[in-house]
Protein backbone atom coordinates (compact mmCIF):
# COMPACT_ATOMS: atom_id res chain seq x y z
CA UNK A 1 0.00 0.00 0.00
CA UNK A 2 1.41 3.28 -0.94
CA UNK A 3 1.65 5.62 1.93
CA UNK A 4 0.87 9.35 0.89
CA UNK A 5 2.12 12.40 2.59
CA UNK A 6 0.00 15.31 4.59
CA UNK A 7 -0.49 18.82 3.09
CA UNK A 8 -2.80 21.64 4.47
CA UNK A 9 -4.40 23.92 2.26
CA UNK A 10 -3.15 27.68 3.41
CA UNK A 11 -6.48 29.16 2.56
CA UNK A 12 -8.68 26.69 4.28
CA UNK A 13 -7.12 24.38 5.90
CA UNK A 14 -8.37 21.68 4.78
CA UNK A 15 -5.98 18.54 5.29
CA UNK A 16 -4.77 16.64 1.86
CA UNK A 17 -3.36 13.69 1.09
CA UNK A 18 -1.19 13.27 -1.96
CA UNK A 19 0.36 10.08 -3.39
CA UNK A 20 3.87 9.89 -2.02
CA UNK A 21 5.35 9.10 -5.80
CA UNK A 22 3.61 12.27 -7.42
CA UNK A 23 5.41 13.89 -9.88
CA UNK A 24 3.25 16.51 -9.98
CA UNK A 25 4.52 20.34 -9.02
CA UNK A 26 0.90 21.38 -7.32
CA UNK A 27 -2.19 19.83 -6.62
CA UNK A 28 -5.62 21.54 -6.10
CA UNK A 29 -7.69 21.55 -2.49
CA UNK A 30 -11.16 19.77 -3.16
CA UNK A 31 -12.74 22.18 -0.96
CA UNK A 32 -11.89 26.02 -1.59
CA UNK A 33 -10.04 24.91 -5.11
CA UNK A 34 -6.44 26.83 -4.01
CA UNK A 35 -3.82 25.75 -5.66
CA UNK A 36 -0.94 24.03 -3.43
CA UNK A 37 3.03 23.54 -4.62
CA UNK A 38 3.85 19.75 -3.79
CA UNK A 39 6.92 19.98 -2.06
CA UNK A 40 9.60 17.55 -3.20
CA UNK A 41 11.05 14.90 -1.15
CA UNK A 42 14.20 16.70 -0.65
CA UNK A 43 12.30 19.62 0.88
CA UNK A 44 10.49 17.74 3.09
CA UNK A 45 13.40 16.02 4.32
CA UNK A 46 14.87 19.25 5.14
CA UNK A 47 11.56 20.58 6.87
CA UNK A 48 11.55 17.16 8.72
CA UNK A 49 15.21 18.11 10.41
CA UNK A 50 14.04 21.46 10.53
CA UNK A 51 11.45 20.84 12.99
CA UNK A 52 14.14 18.02 14.69
CA UNK A 53 16.66 20.93 15.12
CA UNK A 54 13.82 23.30 16.51
CA UNK A 55 12.97 20.60 19.07
CA UNK A 56 15.91 20.17 20.18
CA UNK A 57 17.01 23.61 20.78
CA UNK A 58 13.42 24.19 22.63
CA UNK A 59 14.48 21.53 25.06
CA UNK A 60 17.99 23.14 25.50
CA UNK A 61 16.26 26.31 26.42
CA UNK A 62 13.64 24.90 28.86
CA UNK A 63 16.44 23.02 30.25
CA UNK A 64 18.33 26.06 30.40
CA UNK A 65 15.15 28.07 32.31
CA UNK A 66 14.76 24.80 34.76
CA UNK A 67 18.33 25.43 35.76
CA UNK A 68 18.44 28.86 35.93
CA UNK A 69 15.29 28.96 38.25
CA UNK A 70 17.50 26.73 40.86
CA UNK A 71 19.98 29.73 41.36
CA UNK A 72 19.71 31.53 44.15
CA UNK A 73 18.42 35.12 44.31
CA UNK A 74 20.92 37.55 45.01
CA UNK A 75 21.42 38.99 48.02
CA UNK A 76 22.47 42.19 47.05
CA UNK A 77 20.04 45.02 46.01
CA UNK A 78 20.67 47.30 43.65
CA UNK A 79 18.09 49.84 43.04
CA UNK A 80 17.21 51.42 39.85
CA UNK A 81 16.90 55.03 38.94
CA UNK A 82 19.09 58.09 40.65
CA UNK A 83 22.01 57.05 43.45
CA UNK A 84 19.96 56.96 47.24
CA UNK A 85 21.16 59.03 49.84
CA UNK A 86 23.76 58.46 52.36
CA UNK A 87 22.66 55.96 54.83
CA UNK A 88 24.65 56.21 57.93
CA UNK A 89 24.27 52.50 58.23
CA UNK A 90 26.39 50.07 56.52
CA UNK A 91 27.22 46.58 56.42
CA UNK A 92 29.18 43.52 55.17
CA UNK A 93 28.08 40.09 55.55
CA UNK A 94 30.55 37.24 54.01
CA UNK A 95 29.93 33.34 54.12
CA UNK A 96 32.18 31.11 52.92
CA UNK A 97 30.65 27.62 51.91
CA UNK A 98 34.33 26.25 50.37
CA UNK A 99 31.77 24.30 47.64
CA UNK A 100 34.78 23.63 45.63
CA UNK A 101 36.86 22.07 48.40
CA UNK A 102 35.75 18.66 49.80
CA UNK A 103 37.27 18.78 52.75
CA UNK A 104 36.83 22.49 53.98
CA UNK A 105 33.11 22.15 52.91
CA UNK A 106 31.25 24.03 55.44
CA UNK A 107 26.97 23.92 55.25
CA UNK A 108 25.63 26.52 57.83
CA UNK A 109 27.29 30.09 56.74
CA UNK A 110 24.90 31.31 54.20
CA UNK A 111 21.84 30.15 56.54
CA UNK A 112 24.01 32.46 58.93
CA UNK A 113 24.43 35.15 56.11
CA UNK A 114 20.65 35.11 55.41
CA UNK A 115 20.23 35.12 59.39
CA UNK A 116 22.40 38.54 59.62
CA UNK A 117 20.89 40.28 56.75
CA UNK A 118 17.15 39.58 57.87
CA UNK A 119 18.23 40.58 61.11
CA UNK A 120 19.73 43.95 60.20
CA UNK A 121 17.25 44.99 57.93
CA UNK A 122 13.91 44.23 59.99
CA UNK A 123 15.16 44.92 63.72
CA UNK A 124 18.10 47.90 63.17
CA UNK A 125 16.25 49.56 59.78
CA UNK A 126 19.41 49.09 57.37
CA UNK A 127 19.03 49.69 53.67
CA UNK A 128 19.10 46.94 51.83
CA UNK A 129 21.14 48.46 49.17
CA UNK A 130 23.65 49.21 52.18
CA UNK A 131 24.45 46.04 52.91
CA UNK A 132 27.14 43.83 50.46
CA UNK A 133 27.00 40.08 51.03
CA UNK A 134 29.33 37.55 49.60
CA UNK A 135 28.86 34.13 49.11
CA UNK A 136 29.31 31.67 46.69
CA UNK A 137 26.01 31.55 45.38
CA UNK A 138 26.16 35.05 43.98
CA UNK A 139 26.26 35.48 40.53
CA UNK A 140 27.87 38.35 39.75
CA UNK A 141 32.03 38.33 40.17
CA UNK A 142 32.04 41.07 42.44
CA UNK A 143 30.41 39.28 45.18
CA UNK A 144 31.94 35.99 45.08
CA UNK A 145 34.45 35.90 48.63
CA UNK A 146 37.99 36.06 47.71
CA UNK A 147 40.31 37.70 48.88
CA UNK A 148 40.42 40.44 46.56
CA UNK A 149 36.63 40.90 46.95
CA UNK A 150 36.69 40.59 50.84
CA UNK A 151 39.50 43.45 51.25
CA UNK A 152 37.53 45.85 48.78
CA UNK A 153 34.21 45.45 49.99
CA UNK A 154 35.97 46.25 53.91
CA UNK A 155 37.03 49.52 52.16
CA UNK A 156 34.04 50.00 50.80
CA UNK A 157 32.55 49.58 54.47
CA UNK A 158 34.27 52.51 56.21
CA UNK A 159 34.91 54.53 53.51
CA UNK A 160 34.32 57.92 54.17
CA UNK A 161 33.08 57.12 57.35
CA UNK A 162 31.57 59.91 59.58
CA UNK A 163 29.94 60.92 63.09
CA UNK A 164 27.30 59.02 63.86
CA UNK A 165 27.63 55.78 61.13
CA UNK A 166 26.99 52.26 62.21
CA UNK A 167 29.22 49.65 60.31
CA UNK A 168 28.88 45.95 60.99
CA UNK A 169 31.20 43.80 59.47
CA UNK A 170 29.79 39.53 59.87
CA UNK A 171 31.98 36.84 58.80
CA UNK A 172 30.81 33.02 58.62
CA UNK A 173 33.69 30.50 57.17
CA UNK A 174 37.09 29.10 58.11
CA UNK A 175 39.21 30.86 60.51
CA UNK A 176 43.13 29.54 61.15
CA UNK A 177 46.14 30.45 63.07
CA UNK A 178 50.15 30.77 61.97
CA UNK A 179 52.95 31.62 63.43
CA UNK A 180 53.35 35.47 64.24
CA UNK A 181 56.75 36.77 62.69
CA UNK A 182 56.12 40.21 64.24
CA UNK A 183 56.09 40.07 67.57
CA UNK A 184 52.60 41.61 67.81
CA UNK A 185 50.88 39.06 69.47
CA UNK A 186 50.82 37.48 72.84
CA UNK A 187 50.42 34.34 72.24
CA UNK A 188 52.88 33.80 69.58
CA UNK A 189 49.85 33.58 66.77
CA UNK A 190 48.51 35.51 64.35
CA UNK A 191 44.78 34.49 63.99
CA UNK A 192 43.01 34.78 60.48
CA UNK A 193 40.28 34.19 57.84
CA UNK A 194 40.12 32.08 54.97
CA UNK A 195 38.46 33.83 51.61
CA UNK A 196 37.41 30.66 49.11
CA UNK A 197 40.78 31.18 47.01
CA UNK A 198 42.96 31.23 50.51
CA UNK A 199 44.96 28.00 49.19
CA UNK A 200 45.87 30.56 46.32
CA UNK A 201 45.52 33.66 47.22
CA UNK A 202 46.41 33.55 50.89
CA UNK A 203 44.22 34.16 54.46
CA UNK A 204 43.39 37.72 55.61
CA UNK A 205 45.12 38.16 58.88
CA UNK A 206 44.16 39.53 62.25
CA UNK A 207 46.68 42.27 61.55
CA UNK A 208 44.95 43.26 58.31
CA UNK A 209 41.40 43.49 58.96
CA UNK A 210 42.99 45.59 62.18
CA UNK A 211 44.31 48.06 59.39
CA UNK A 212 41.45 47.70 56.96
CA UNK A 213 38.72 48.39 59.54
CA UNK A 214 39.32 49.51 62.76
CA UNK A 215 42.17 52.09 61.99
CA UNK A 216 40.47 53.97 60.27
CA UNK A 217 37.29 54.50 62.21
CA UNK A 218 36.46 58.27 63.08
CA UNK A 219 35.36 59.71 66.27
CA UNK A 220 31.58 58.90 66.74
CA UNK A 221 31.68 55.73 64.05
CA UNK A 222 31.07 52.57 65.84
CA UNK A 223 31.96 49.04 64.59
CA UNK A 224 30.71 45.81 65.13
CA UNK A 225 32.53 42.48 63.80
CA UNK A 226 30.79 39.16 63.86
CA UNK A 227 33.32 36.53 63.45
CA UNK A 228 31.92 32.92 63.59
CA UNK A 229 34.93 31.04 62.97
CA UNK A 230 37.56 29.10 64.75
CA UNK A 231 40.13 30.80 66.55
CA UNK A 232 38.60 33.97 65.42
CA UNK A 233 38.70 34.99 69.53
CA UNK A 234 41.24 38.28 68.73
CA UNK A 235 40.77 38.76 65.18
CA UNK A 236 41.09 42.15 65.01
CA UNK A 237 43.75 43.07 67.41
CA UNK A 238 41.58 45.25 69.74
CA UNK A 239 42.88 46.01 73.00
CA UNK A 240 40.36 45.17 75.38
CA UNK A 241 39.41 41.89 75.91
CA UNK A 242 36.24 40.70 78.06
CA UNK A 243 36.46 37.71 79.98
CA UNK A 244 32.63 37.27 80.95
CA UNK A 245 32.96 34.06 83.21
CA UNK A 246 35.66 36.31 85.24
CA UNK A 247 33.37 39.39 84.36
CA UNK A 248 36.39 41.99 83.39
CA UNK A 249 38.69 43.60 80.91
CA UNK A 250 41.94 42.88 80.20
CA UNK A 251 44.52 44.23 78.87
CA UNK A 252 45.40 43.07 75.40
CA UNK A 253 48.00 45.79 73.95
CA UNK A 254 50.40 44.23 71.59
CA UNK A 255 54.43 43.05 72.81
CA UNK A 256 55.69 45.03 70.21
CA UNK A 257 54.41 48.43 71.11
CA UNK A 258 52.60 48.71 67.77
CA UNK A 259 49.60 51.06 67.90
CA UNK A 260 46.29 49.10 67.07
CA UNK A 261 43.67 51.73 68.19
CA UNK A 262 41.11 53.62 65.97
CA UNK A 263 41.16 56.61 65.02
CA UNK A 264 38.90 58.20 67.34
CA UNK A 265 36.13 55.41 66.68
CA UNK A 266 34.56 52.31 68.51
CA UNK A 267 35.04 49.13 67.41
CA UNK A 268 33.71 45.65 69.30
CA UNK A 269 34.04 42.60 67.88
CA UNK A 270 32.03 39.46 68.85
CA UNK A 271 33.87 36.02 68.37
CA UNK A 272 32.72 32.89 68.51
CA UNK A 273 35.35 31.21 70.67
CA UNK A 274 38.99 31.94 71.97
CA UNK A 275 41.94 32.06 69.94
CA UNK A 276 43.01 28.83 70.95
CA UNK A 277 39.22 27.13 70.34
CA UNK A 278 36.90 25.63 67.16
CA UNK A 279 33.91 27.16 66.51
CA UNK A 280 30.79 24.72 65.71
CA UNK A 281 28.55 24.65 62.43
CA UNK A 282 25.45 23.10 64.05
CA UNK A 283 21.97 21.36 63.25
CA UNK A 284 21.38 21.35 67.28
CA UNK A 285 18.90 24.08 68.00
CA UNK A 286 16.43 23.61 64.41
CA UNK A 287 17.54 20.94 62.57
CA UNK A 288 19.23 23.19 59.85
CA UNK A 289 22.86 23.85 59.83
CA UNK A 290 23.67 27.54 61.66
CA UNK A 291 27.09 28.61 63.20
CA UNK A 292 26.42 28.57 66.72
CA UNK A 293 26.97 32.09 67.64
CA UNK A 294 25.05 33.38 64.47
CA UNK A 295 22.26 31.48 65.36
CA UNK A 296 21.73 32.53 69.36
CA UNK A 297 23.23 36.00 68.18
CA UNK A 298 20.28 36.67 65.95
CA UNK A 299 17.51 34.43 68.27
CA UNK A 300 18.22 36.61 71.34
CA UNK A 301 18.23 40.08 69.32
CA UNK A 302 14.69 39.12 67.87
CA UNK A 303 13.23 38.14 71.32
CA UNK A 304 15.20 41.00 73.42
CA UNK A 305 15.95 43.75 71.10
CA UNK A 306 18.87 46.15 72.48
CA UNK A 307 20.06 43.76 75.30
CA UNK A 308 23.21 44.81 77.02
CA UNK A 309 26.54 43.15 76.23
CA UNK A 310 26.78 41.52 79.77
CA UNK A 311 23.15 40.45 78.93
CA UNK A 312 23.57 39.02 75.37
CA UNK A 313 26.68 36.88 76.86
CA UNK A 314 25.03 35.66 79.68
CA UNK A 315 22.05 34.48 77.49
CA UNK A 316 24.62 32.97 74.98
CA UNK A 317 27.13 30.78 77.30
CA UNK A 318 23.67 29.43 79.59
CA UNK A 319 22.44 28.29 76.20
CA UNK A 320 25.94 26.75 75.21
CA UNK A 321 25.75 24.89 78.86
CA UNK A 322 21.93 23.51 77.95
CA UNK A 323 23.51 22.07 74.59
CA UNK A 324 26.32 20.70 76.52
CA UNK A 325 23.96 19.18 79.19
CA UNK A 326 21.40 17.86 76.65
CA UNK A 327 18.54 20.24 77.20
CA UNK A 328 17.99 20.74 73.75
CA UNK A 329 17.24 18.59 70.95
CA UNK A 330 19.33 17.69 68.05
CA UNK A 331 22.36 16.83 70.69
CA UNK A 332 23.23 13.39 70.34
CA UNK A 333 25.73 13.92 66.60
CA UNK A 334 27.37 17.07 68.88
CA UNK A 335 27.94 14.77 71.44
CA UNK A 336 29.81 12.13 69.57
CA UNK A 337 31.46 15.29 67.09
CA UNK A 338 32.70 17.32 69.87
CA UNK A 339 32.97 14.41 73.12
CA UNK A 340 29.71 15.32 74.57
CA UNK A 341 30.86 19.25 74.68
CA UNK A 342 30.12 22.16 72.86
CA UNK A 343 33.51 23.45 73.55
CA UNK A 344 32.96 27.00 72.32
CA UNK A 345 33.73 30.16 74.48
CA UNK A 346 32.42 33.42 72.77
CA UNK A 347 34.51 36.42 73.34
CA UNK A 348 34.17 40.33 73.41
CA UNK A 349 36.71 42.27 72.64
CA UNK A 350 36.42 46.11 72.26
CA UNK A 351 39.03 49.45 71.20
CA UNK A 352 37.65 50.92 74.89
CA UNK A 353 36.65 49.58 77.99
CA UNK A 354 32.85 49.90 78.83
CA UNK A 355 30.36 48.89 81.35
CA UNK A 356 28.42 45.87 79.96
CA UNK A 357 25.62 45.74 81.78
CA UNK A 358 24.58 49.50 81.22
CA UNK A 359 25.78 49.67 77.34
CA UNK A 360 23.04 48.47 75.51
CA UNK A 361 24.19 46.64 71.57
CA UNK A 362 22.76 48.38 68.96
CA UNK A 363 24.12 47.87 65.49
Amino acid sequence: MEVGRNLICSRCRQRLVVKARSKAAGTVCTSCKNVLPIPNEEHTSQQHQGLRSRIKSFGSHMKSKMHHGTVTPSLNYEPSGPKPMRSSKRAVLCGISYNNWKQYKLKGTVNDVRNMRDLLITRFSYPRECIRVLTEEETDPRFIPTRTNIEDSLRWLVNDCQSGDSLVFFYSGHGLRQPDFKNDEADGFDETICPVDFRKAGMILDNDLNSLIVRPLKHGVTLHAIVDACHSGTILDLTHVYFSLEKKWKDNSLPSGVDKRTNGGLAISISACLDNQAATDTSAFTGKMNGALTYLLAEVLKRLPGPTYGDLFDLIHETLDNVNQGCLVNTSILKRIFDCRLSQTPLLSSSHEFDVYKKHLFF
